[in-house]
């Protein structure tokens, strides 16, 4: 659903109205365009430990404008603040300061990361509360941003270094317009497992992905954006959908697979279709979901359990035949889509919420499952995002939900699946068991 206000107020005569009348102002959002730079402008990398010195080099090889101190009123393309070697408080100031002098340089839809350590492996009480302090000030830092700029931040293993293949794959996504709507959020590196692209427009080339749900809305913009990126695509969807599901799989030259997920039997069925369709399965997106809203003073028994059986229960035992599968143990990508109602809750949705964390609670638990053959699962939860469902919601409700985040406006289902794109390209193979929430940094809730 087109966001009528967002194109008024961005240009021209709207913009000027909304400013003086103190509304909210969206801007268009710098999305992924193949043949676009990664960066406009240039990059300012500030922090003066080793691992800052080596993310500048990198950046030099990428072809990036680097500096290492900015240059009066220069508009920046992005900061960069390498803070992974901070053991106390105190040490955040020097970085952290010396870089907001540079926010008010930031061109439109510029970005700003933090590359830091995680506070869980911290060796000491003060590196610990500096750690912590870095989530912080990064997700405050992302609330004051304007004109489409977005914070996010890497978190790193005490032995991972800050060019460690994961942690250079996730710096390039927050960079690219491909984290458009992804703002105030981590995404934590475990491990050196990964590596970056040889061609960055088709970093799944080779790859099978199946894809549930994909006949409409968020789950087709998944299977061409994975298409796009080199993949072969599986969609899957119930028979009832089966005219817009081969629309979809003929779409991206892919095969159409028609199945209700929640039959025992589904895992087998996928993989079946995959190797004997296209010889391999590397990539299994979970994107199926059913609402059945209600106050759960009124719920019954009938909306409950269905909204288990198909979000949640079904990918248990999806996973369990791929887990147990030997066509599934190259490297594997599973990716769930969650929702940030399984994070914050949201009224008259607590079927719908218990399904959704249940997601994030079994994507954390399989993490340690997949590990053995260099697997990784991850869970992407969106926020608002423009589709035919958030189209029926009434009109008072969906202004209020667009407009409650960071970036003022609703998402697309494109930014839900740029991000899947990447939790399923080699890049993000030291990531796993994490969440990352597209939801343009909701300002109210957890």
């Amino acid at each position: 659903m087109t966001d009528k206000y967002t194109q008024l107020v961005s240009r021209g005569l709207g913009r000027d109205v909304a400013k003086k009348l103190g509304l909210p102002q969206p801007v268009q959002l710098r999305r992924y365009q193949p043949g676009a730079p990664l960066v406009t402008g240039p990059v300012l990398v500030s922090g003066d430990s080793a691992g800052a010195d080596d993310i500048a080099t990198t950046l030099l090889g990428w072809g990036l404008d680097v500096r290492r101190n900015a240059l009066p009123k220069e508009k920046l393309g992005a900061i960069i603040l390498v803070l992974d070697a901070v053991q106390h408080p105190g040490d955040l100031g020097k970085t952290v300061l010396a870089a907001g002098t540079s926010l008010r340089d930031l061109a439109a839809n510029a970005r700003v990361v933090t590359i830091s350590r995680t506070a869980q492996s911290a060796p000491t009480p003060a590196s610990a509360a500096a750690r912590q302090g870095i989530d912080g000030l990064l997700r405050s830092m992302a609330k004051e941003l304007r004109s489409g700029a977005t914070a996010n931040g890497i978190l790193l293993h005490d032995n991972l270094a800050t060019t460690s293949p994961s942690a250079l794959g996730a710096l390039r996504f927050f960079l690219s317009g491909r984290s458009a709507y992804v703002d105030g959020q981590f995404l934590t590196v475990t491990s050196t497992s990964g590596s970056l692209p040889t061609d960055s427009e088709r970093p799944l080339a080779g790859k099978v992905a199946v894809v549930t749900g994909a006949a409409r809305g968020i789950g087709a913009a998944i299977a061409r954006t994975l298409h796009r990126d080199g993949a072969t695509i599986v969609a899957v969807d119930i028979p009832a959908a089966g005219d817009h599901l081969a629309a979809v799989a003929n779409s991206v030259r892919g095969t159409a697979l028609q199945l209700d997920i929640s039959r025992d039997d589904a895992g087998h069925r996928i993989i079946e279709h995959a190797v004997e369709r296209h010889g391999r399965l590397d990539i299994v997106v979970h994107n199926a979901g059913i609402t059945r809203d209600r106050l759960l003073a009124n719920m019954d028994e009938g909306r409950w359990h269905s909204v288990i059986a198909v979000n949640i229960a079904a990918q248990l035992r999806i996973n369990e035949a791929l887990l147990a599968s030997e066509h599934f143990k190259d490297s594997s990508r599973i990716v769930s889509v969650a929702s940030t109602s399984g994070i914050a809750g949201n009224r008259g949705q607590t079927n719908y919420g218990a399904s959704k964390g249940g997601v994030i609670g079994m994507v954390r638990s399989t993490a340690a499952l997949m590990e053995p053959f260099g697997g990784t699962i991850n869970a992407v939860a969106p926020g608002f995002i423009e589709t035919e469902m958030t189209a029926k919601m009434p009109f008072a409700i969906r202004e209020a939900a667009r407009r409650l985040n960071s970036l003022k406006q609703g998402g697309q289902p494109q930014d839900v699946a740029e991000a899947i794109a990447f939790l399923a390209s080699d890049a993000a193979g030291g990531i796993s068991g994490d969440v990352l929430r597209v939801c343009g940094q909701q300002l109210v809730g957890a």
